[in-house]
């Protein structure tokens, strides 16, 4: 997370690139990348040194004999003005090394032939190198803070409805979907590539190492695909995915949504938040698109976008803004009717407007749909996310335990029963182990021995010991979720039909209101009366006294 000495870290960076002349944010936030990149190769090749040698494995080597000079720990130690060489040398120094990792027709090779140094002294190179050096990036959501506060920074950023994602609730998705080592991943507005990168790393976490090694080409050539117009962008997606294992990710450069982004029934996952409140010109959309939802809204494009590139069968667990879900237009209507009637949906989960603060104050929810093509919508579940584990506030400060904040995603059997008591004891402050729990029970064989179709508890007696309940939280397999009253809540399709294909939690919820009782006004008047003697006793003794 973001914290006062991070940004104040990276403050310090900002001034040494902006003193030095450089001040176009673009271009700090690239040479940046490049920098954490390459001190990012080094600890990857440390990483693999030490599994070589715990496990007796071999391994490919990222820096061969003669670039050792290469590597981060080597060009720290340098003189300042033969590493400002190596990094300003274009034969033989590391920018050209770095236009040649991945296979010479790969994406990330054609994108990296942009990279190009750009700190044209050497006093200013060592400054931020020195200053990096200081930062502990063993985290992975560091090297993302870093992104979104240089963002920031950005004038007028995040008018186009582009806001990067918080990590957690990009973990709380994959976690959601459940990625398989057979899946074909995509997010069609791929940024910096959080969410492929989170899925590569929730299939490392939840596959043994023999599993992975098994379907290593598919992983690095074939697995992950994204979509992006921001060349800059796109180089640095290409990094995050290649330090996190990918080495040829299938990244494309154009606009999602237009006739030149030609995919179709390719990919069996999407994981996405696609801009809001953006629009495109109407001549450049792609036709089949205007044929689900004839409109220039990207969020509504987006979603027919996405219908378009899943197989059937295929998954999809999309961030929208409220509009979409209660949006009285044609175009609204005829994306979230598409997606009821014609395909699967199963989720709706609401979150605070404060989850995307302090960039952002919009509301948003989570749909999660399965493509059918023949309908299979029966009822959907809506959850109600009131609390995510930070302050909705614009300081977003953690309000729980960063181990339960940081480990939610895993399952009941990950945890010990201290940790599974601290789940629930921060459930106030921490809605997600709960969503990601109650979803899995839900898509579970469990789900129809405990509950009647509604959604109503059944009362079991004898439960055996294999049932397989402990595999969820307790309140999970108890909890009556055909109560509207509460955080979870399932709604069958007809009535969703008959609300116009309105998909707003508000629209669904029952408010329990709390019944006050007030003193009749006689009773109210004497208490008036009483205080207004006390008060003149008060005043005459303090007249008295002068």
């Amino acid at each position: 997370m973001i914290t006062g000495e991070l940004k104040s870290q990276i403050d310090q960076i900002w001034n040494t690139f902006w003193t030095g002349g450089i001040s176009n944010t673009i271009t700090i936030v690239e040479q940046l990348t490049y920098l954490i990149f390459i001190k990012d190769l080094d600890e990857t090749e440390n990483l693999n040194e030490r599994k070589a040698k715990r496990f007796n494995k071999e391994y490919t080597s990222i820096f061969n004999e003669n670039q050792q000079h290469f590597r981060w720990k080597n060009l720290k130690e340098m003189d300042v003005n033969e590493r400002h060489q190596i990094f300003s040398n274009t034969v033989d120094g590391i920018f050209p090394f770095i236009r040649t990792l991945g296979s010479e027709k790969s994406m990330f090779s054609q994108y990296m032939r942009g990279a190009s140094f750009g700190i044209n002294k050497p006093s200013v190179l060592d400054q931020v190198m020195e200053k990096l050096e200081r930062i502990d990036m063993t985290k992975q959501d560091t090297k993302g803070d870093i992104y979104e506060y240089l963002l920031s920074k950005l004038e007028g950023g995040g008018t186009a409805g582009q806001f990067r994602t918080p990590r957690h609730i990009i973990k709380l998705m994959v976690a959601l979907m459940n990625p398989g080592l057979e899946d074909v991943i995509s997010d069609p507005s791929a940024g910096t590539a959080g969410f492929l990168v989170a899925a590569k790393e929730y299939i490392d976490s939840h596959y043994q190492e023999t599993e992975i090694d098994k379907y290593r080409e598919h992983i690095n050539k074939h697995m992950f695909h994204g979509t992006e117009f921001d060349a800059t962008m796109l180089r640095i997606a290409s990094m995050n995915l290649y330090l996190h294992g990918v080495e040829e990710p299938n990244l494309i450069d154009v606009d999602a949504v237009s006739k030149d982004n030609t995919v179709a029934e390719a990919h069996t996952l999407v994981l996405a938040n696609p801009p809001f409140k953006g629009t495109i010109d109407k001549d450049s959309i792609a036709v089949g698109l205007k044929n689900v939802t004839n409109t220039s809204k990207t969020e509504l494009l987006f979603l027919a976008l996405i219908l378009r590139q899943l197989k059937k069968g295929g998954r999809a667990a999309v961030i929208v803004p409220d509009g979409v879900l209660f949006g009285g237009s044609n175009a609204h209507k005829s994306i979230r009717k598409e997606i009821i009637q014609n395909h699967k949906l199963e989720a709706v989960i609401s979150m605070p407007s404060g989850v995307f603060k302090p960039y952002a104050g919009v509301s948003t929810a989570i749909m999660i749909f399965t493509k059918t093509e023949t309908g299979g919508t029966d009822q959907v579940w809506f959850y109600d996310m009131k609390a995510d584990g930070k302050s909705l506030d614009d300081k977003r400060n953690l309000l729980v335990d960063e181990d339960i904040f940081d480990a939610f995603t895993q399952t009941k059997g990950d945890f010990s029963a201290e940790k599974l008591n601290k789940l629930a004891e921060a459930h106030d402050d921490f809605n997600l182990p709960q969503i990601l729990d109650q979803y899995r029970y839900l898509k579970s064989d469990y789900w129809g021995k405990m509950h009647d179709e509604k959604g109503n508890p059944i009362t079991v007696h004898d439960v055996p010991d294999n049932l397989g309940l402990d595999d969820f939280m307790d309140e999970t397999c108890s909890h009556n979720y055909a109560d509207r009253t509460s955080q979870s809540f399932l709604v069958p399709v007809k009535e969703i039909e008959e609300n116009d294909w309105d998909l707003s939690i508000n629209r669904y919820k029952e408010i329990v209101y709390e019944e006050v009782e007030y003193d009749k006004p006689k009773v109210i008047l004497n208490r008036i009366a009483k205080l207004t003697e006390e008060r003149e006793a008060l005043i005459k003794k303090l007249e008295s006294d002068f």
